[in-house]
């Protein structure tokens, strides 16, 4: 019997546990920040944040996926949207996305 996967969802981002980062991920430099954005807000300036320093976080070679893993407990924030806590793991986050009749584009949170 196959388990469902821990999913969190905060407005337009979710985030999966996963059991390994792929090997073709490749590693992204945080250049010092303690937190890691996972999105970034298209009008209001607005971001899903990571905010955790001890965290590494990867991107796919197309930049679509990114992944991170968590050392400890950390709080996922977005200044219009409750926290969220992520226990230890390695997760993969998505941004959704909508169809429009032009296009596929990411869902605006």
């Amino acid at each position: 019997m196959k388990t469902k996967p821990k999913l969190y969802r905060q407005g337009d981002v979710i985030i999966q546990r996963i059991i390994s980062i792929p090997a073709t991920a490749k590693p992204v430099n945080k250049q010092g920040h303690n937190r890691i954005i996972l999105a970034l807000g298209e009008a209001t300036g607005h971001h899903h944040s990571l905010d955790i320093d001890s965290a590494d976080w990867w991107k796919s070679a197309d930049g679509q996926e990114q992944f991170i893993s968590v050392p400890e407990t950390a709080s996922v924030t977005h200044q219009e949207h409750s926290s969220i806590a992520l226990p230890l793991g390695k997760y993969r986050v998505v941004i959704q996305r909508e169809y429009h009749p032009k296009e596929i584009r990411r869902v605006q949170d």
